[in-house]
């Protein structure tokens, strides 16, 4: 339904246009530029309604209030000492403050009766006031109001769609008036010609009376032939002229119906679209709303996520730093273990090299013994050699 095409080539912003109901603020800045128009209208009715509310205080007084009345007052008395300054020219510093005064009090006076639109409308519905040129300026200003609206949510392209409608109506308008007034010139031109081949054929009449005349004693009875010839010449071209000229109107009338019935299939299809525009909008608004619910349910899974993915980051954060710290005990463990092993392993070369020194000392002390032994034996051999 979104994607079907626009009948007969009316583009959107004439659709605006041919419809203003279809007209919404799309924006927060044209939302923000009629919310100050519209506040200048109601301060252009306040400041309309303000000379007959100041003309009849005791009766709207007590409606109105102390604060609105004393600031009427105020703006009474400014507004006759204006008139006196006008009537009687004094000096030019005066005037001015009185000017800044007046036009403060009435900005106080508009703040005070836009603080409270009920009393507002109350008044504008009580007070009773006769047209006069504020009046026309108020309703220039709300049609002002109205084209600034219909501007601000025209875009360029639905404004140069607009305007090229406009041309191709006026130009369809334009070619249906040359025909129109081709017809009825071709229409005048067949008159002007059955007028002059009537008058030629009356003058050739007149003639032939003439004629006739001379000829009368002789010629009746051809006279009353050519006469009754003429006669069915004329009533003869009279008809086909007459026909003609209904062909004419008859064409005139089916191009009259064709255009209106070219209005009225453009008439409905700017119904069709007008409809379809509305579809398509409600099933767009339909789309943002379960866009708005998605996003909203994803937007709570990505939270609960974002939570438990955090919680748990902490967690991680909390075992680096434990590990960090086991690491760095580790390293100091395995330092202190190499240092034990390297000590061990010079304890056990220490010892190794003292059991290799004590087996040298003990072998030397061993050979020491024996050749010692030895020694006394020999000497003990010879001693008894020389004995014998």
């Amino acid at each position: 339904g979104m994607a079907a095409p626009r009948k007969a080539g009316i583009p959107l912003g004439v659709m605006k246009v041919l419809d203003p109901r279809q007209l919404k603020p799309d924006s927060t800045e044209t939302e923000r530029i009629l919310t100050v128009l519209d506040e200048t209208i109601v301060k252009l009715e306040i400041t309309r309604l303000i000379p007959r509310i100041t003309a009849s205080l005791d009766r709207y007084g007590r409606m109105l209030g102390p604060e609105i009345t004393s600031g009427l007052l105020e703006l009474q008395k400014l507004s006759m000492e204006i008139q006196h300054l006008l009537t009687s020219p004094g000096d030019a510093k005066t005037m001015r403050a009185v000017e800044q005064h007046l036009k403060s009090s009435l900005r106080n006076i508009l703040r005070l009766f836009l603080a409270n639109p009920l009393l507002y409308h109350g008044l504008k519905f009580e007070v009773r006031v006769k047209e006069s040129p504020a009046d026309v300026f108020i309703k220039a200003f709300m049609e002002f109001r109205d084209f600034t609206l219909e501007r601000l949510l025209t875009t360029p392209d639905e404004e140069r769609e607009m305007i090229q409608f406009m041309k191709d109506i006026s130009l369809q308008v334009e070619k249906n008036t040359e025909m129109i007034s081709a017809l009825q010139g071709e229409l005048e031109g067949v008159i002007q010609t059955r007028d002059e081949e009537v008058s030629r054929k009356d003058k050739t009449i007149e003639n032939l009376k003439t004629t006739m005349e001379d000829l009368a004693k002789n010629c009746k009875a051809e006279i009353r032939l050519i006469m009754k010839e003429g006669e069915k010449q004329k009533k003869e071209d009279e008809e086909a002229s007459q026909e003609r000229c209904a062909r004419l109107k008859e064409d005139i009338q089916r191009l009259g119906t064709q255009f209106n019935a070219l209005v009225l299939e453009h008439r409905a299809s700017e119904l069709v679209l007008r409809k379809e525009k509305c579809k398509a909008e409600k099933e767009i608004q339909e789309w943002v709303q379960k866009y708005d619910i998605d996003m909203t349910e994803k937007q709570t899974t990505y939270d609960e996520l974002q939570a438990v993915y955090n919680e748990e980051k902490e967690q991680l954060s909390l075992l680096m730093e434990k590990h960090a710290m086991l690491l760095q005990e580790y390293t100091l463990i395995e330092e202190e273990r190499r240092i034990l092993k390297e000590k061990e392993e010079e304890a056990a070369r220490e010892e190794a090299r003292r059991n290799k020194a004590a087996t040298c000392i003990q072998a030397f002390w061993k050979g020491y013994l024996v050749r010692s032994i030895y020694k006394s034996v020999l000497k003990k051999g010879k001693g008894k050699g020389k004995g014998k």
